[in-house]
């Protein structure tokens, strides 16, 4: 996913200012897309130049009042076109992997922490998917988009429970090696 993608997909769920869209995103979107506030106000800047949303009119001439933005017709189609077109797998970039790499070379002396770390956190990020789970994604809520919101957080829970699941046991067994435990 990019980003202009990214926020033009916000931007239809809902108009929003650009500091709502940054909080939104990082509610939302940013937990398997990340980008900082000024990469995402940069883009809406891009986006309003191209044709492919635009401020709506303010309710009075107020200095520093925030812009809302919606998407326009062009947009739209951007989104669709995008959405529509093949893409292949990216190949998995980790550098806690690289980092188990580098120690069989150069010693694994803080890996067990590190493990233990990671698992810590996505333990965490697991249960905090599994609450907006139960919040958000009630059985009665059948709509094909609330289908399609609901297979990608399920990408995300099945993700942290494999992280968890694939840090445990790698604890387990490089504690037998290093003597760490």
């Amino acid at each position: 996913m990019s980003l202009p993608h990214a926020i033009l997909t916000a931007l239809l769920e809902k108009p929003s200012s650009g500091l709502e869209l940054t909080r939104r995103f990082d509610k939302s979107i940013g937990y398997f897309w990340s980008a900082t506030h000024q990469q995402i106000y940069r883009e809406l800047g891009r986006l309003e130049r191209e044709g492919a949303i635009r401020a709506l009119p303010s309710q009075g001439a107020t200095r520093g009042q925030k812009k809302e933005y919606e998407v326009l017709p062009a947009g739209r189609a951007e989104l669709a076109r995008w959405t529509a077109e093949p893409q292949d797998p990216k190949p998995l970039r980790d550098t806690l992997l690289l980092r188990l790499r580098a120690a069989a070379v150069v010693g694994a002396e803080g890996i067990q922490e590190e493990l233990r770390r990671h698992l810590d956190l996505h333990r965490r990020q697991l249960a905090e998917y599994e609450e907006i789970e139960r919040r958000d994604f009630p059985p009665e809520k059948d709509a094909v988009e609330d289908r399609l919101r609901h297979v990608v957080l399920r990408a995300g829970i099945d993700l942290e429970t494999f992280w968890t699941r694939w840090l445990t046991r790698a604890i387990e067994e490089l504690g037998e090696t290093t003597g760490a435990g």
